[in-house]
């Protein structure tokens, strides 16, 4: 068993530390105050090969592994959640299926934009009644001729707002349920009858819009079902595996950011005469943060490798993203308690953990879905 990393690995690991220390958390109050997406981050990203690592270079990618996107993601997370899941999105939820499912046309007109980060790409899935219950999709697409029309309001679509492409789910055949799902890729910037809607005012990761994309008789050409018609589920819930890693990788970022300032705080706030940090009840919320980030970096990097050797990992991802989010939230508590009245003010990016933290116990599917996903696996 060898836990060390390769050398290309630590390469893009250090390249991503060096990067989001240097340009992307000196921004990040800022992004965060303004709500501004970080399109001029986002194209240095792309230049570094960051929004498609995983992607062969003949699509625009990478070509990396996928343990090296897990420490890519914690590095970027680590300096702004925002811009992390903005990454994540891009190279989990639009790319990923693309690239795995789509023709070779597709991967040449719809991949290498993305993967190349000179193009945004979103995942259209959630609606205002059909999150956790994909069988509840009211977005249609209906064939007429050689274009498929579609019809419906997505919700809660990350990068819904600013993205130039997405991949959409919509029922083909309502009579089916989850068989009558199918999986659709869609140039939004040259598509009549789509337009942005609500963009949510949200908690925390303010700098990631969070839009609602409205298709109102908006027609795609015939080719740009991906695979067959009904196999979206199957798609889906692949798809959805490796975004989960995704995410769970951006909890760990936050965590492990909460856990540096927290040290860092801990050395010089004096009380009764010496630092906090020789106080008892500080080290141990230290080292079960710390015991907690390495336990849940290392659940990641199991499930993204498991992802590289083609081997099943549903109930790995599963487990990584629970947990990771679940010891996030735990930690940005913990370090708002450390810091005390200084960590309920926005002087301190501390507040700013607490609020992007929240989200990750959220979408990818909320983590009562992973428990139940993760028991399907034991009992199965």
């Amino acid at each position: 068993m060898n836990f060390d990393l390769t050398e290309e690995q630590k390469m893009i690991r250090d390249m991503c530390r060096r990067f989001a220390e240097n340009e992307i958390k000196p921004v990040a109050a800022r992004l965060d105050e303004k709500k501004e997406h970080p399109a001029e981050l986002c194209q240095k990203m792309g230049e570094l090969g960051l929004m498609g690592i995983a992607i062969p270079d003949e699509y625009g990618g990478a070509a990396m592994d996928y343990v090296s996107y897990m420490l890519a993601v914690i590095e970027i997370s680590k300096a702004c959640a925002s811009t992390g899941v903005i990454m994540s999105v891009n190279n989990s939820l639009y790319c990923f299926p693309i690239n795995t499912f789509g023709s070779d046309e597709q991967k040449r007109n719809y991949l290498t934009p993305v993967a190349s980060g000179k193009a945004i790409g979103c995942y259209a899935l959630t609606e205002a009644g059909a999150g956790s219950d994909p069988a509840s999709l009211r977005t249609t697409a209906e064939l007429d001729g050689d274009t498929w029309v579609i019809n419906g309001e997505k919700k809660f679509i990350t990068s819904g707002n600013v993205a130039d492409y997405c991949v959409l789910a919509a029922m083909t055949d309502k009579e089916k349920g989850y068989k009558g799902i199918s999986s659709f890729v869609v140039d939004l910037k040259n598509t009549p009858g789509f337009s942005v809607g609500r963009v949510e005012d949200k908690m925390g990761i303010k700098a990631s819009g969070t839009a609602e994309m409205v298709f109102s008789d908006a027609r795609i050409p015939e080719e740009n079902i991906i695979g067959e018609v009904g196999a979206g589920l199957r798609q889906m819930l692949t798809t959805l595996d490796a975004g989960r890693l995704g995410i769970g990788a951006q909890a760990v970022g936050i965590g492990r950011a909460v856990l540096e300032e927290a040290l860092e705080y801990s050395k010089v706030r004096e009380q009764f005469g010496k630092a906090i940090s020789r106080f008892q009840a500080i080290q141990w919320k230290l080292a079960d943060m710390a015991t907690e980030l390495d336990a849940a970096e290392l659940l990641l990097l199991r499930a993204a490798w498991l992802q590289d050797q083609g081997k099943p990992f549903e109930k790995e991802s599963a487990m990584a993203k629970m947990y990771a989010s679940d010891i996030a939230m735990r930690a940005a508590v913990e370090g708002v308690q450390i810091l005390g009245g200084y960590g309920y003010c926005k002087e301190f990016p501390m507040e700013r953990h607490m609020r992007d933290a929240k989200i990750c116990q959220i979408y990818e599917g909320t983590n009562e879905i992973m428990r139940l996903v993760i028991a399907r696996n034991l009992l199965n």
